[in-house]
């Protein structure tokens, strides 16, 4: 009589906990993301909700090529970092036909040339007039994003031969992008928002007059064919989850402080946002 009254008791304690009690025991779920200050921030936010729930959450940082490969083969369940319809179409594209886009989680998005304020030029057609200011260099982020490409074509498509593209990371662009500033140096950076580099720093884009970066895109969720069926919980977090730039923008903002955790700031920001993120579960 005593063992079971005990094993009611540890049942009851268990349920009066929630899913932080048996956090892991749900399953695995693998998600993947590009290594941009946006993604970083949706990723780990969405790795701590659903652990919250009792899911063992694994999340993998790659290039774009590779993120967008993982999904459509399955080999992740899925990630919260497409931009669409213009950055990342020609990934969409190769693999539409085996995965699920469950919509946007986040509106009002940019991609573009970026510079500081004091940059006394307004438009990408005339970088090349003042290329030596730039030292002839783009500073540019991972050669494997859509970003990346959609700026080789800028620069055939706007005869830019004295400008260079350099291939880099998102940490070293706004590195080289802050000690510019710092020094008061012309610089032009691939840049997109929302980035927390427009909160600290007083930036523009550079106008395109020939519309080849696009206007104003969305971060859509995209999941592999049968989790719905596999794991319907999860498709439906996934599926409701949406937040603003400017709420993403808070959580960026806090990943940018030094020895920073970008997965303790989403705990801490689920604290502070608990009915936006319950709205999110089934």
């Amino acid at each position: 009589m005593m063992q079971k009254l005990m094993a009611a008791a540890a049942a009851t304690a268990l349920t009066a906990l929630g899913p932080l009690a048996i956090a892991g025991d749900k399953g695995e779920v693998e998600l993947a993301y590009v290594e941009w200050s946006s993604e970083v921030a949706s990723t780990n936010l969405v790795k701590a909700v659903l652990e919250d729930m009792g899911y063992d959450v694994k999340i993998t940082p790659v290039s774009a090529a590779a993120m967008w490969q993982a999904v459509g083969t399955g080999d992740v369940d899925g990630i919260v970092a497409a931009w669409l319809p213009t950055t990342h179409k020609h990934y969409l594209e190769k693999v539409a036909d085996r995965v699920d886009d469950l919509g946007p989680n986040l509106d009002g998005t940019r991609i573009g040339l970026v510079v500081p304020a004091y940059v006394e030029i307004e438009s990408i057609d005339a970088l090349n007039a003042a290329a030596d200011k730039f030292d002839g260099k783009i500073i540019g982020i991972d050669p494997g994003a859509g970003l990346m490409s959609k700026t080789e074509q800028v620069i055939k498509d706007y005869g830019l031969t004295d400008m260079d593209l350099v291939e880099g990371t998102g940490p070293i662009m706004t590195a080289v992008l802050g000690d510019a500033i710092e020094d008061n140096e012309w610089v032009v950076v691939t840049g997109w928002t929302p980035h927390w580099m427009f909160a600290k720093y007083d930036l523009e884009y550079l106008d395109d007059p020939k519309g080849i970066y696009g206007g104003k895109e969305q971060i859509h969720t995209i999941v592999r064919k049968g989790l719905k069926d596999d794991m319907p919980e999860v498709y439906a977090v996934l599926d409701n989850f949406s937040w603003t730039p400017e709420q993403m923008a808070e959580l960026m903002i806090w990943n940018q402080e030094k020895r920073s955790d970008p997965y303790a700031n989403a705990e801490r920001w689920i604290e502070e946002n608990a009915a936006l993120v319950e709205s999110w579960k089934p």
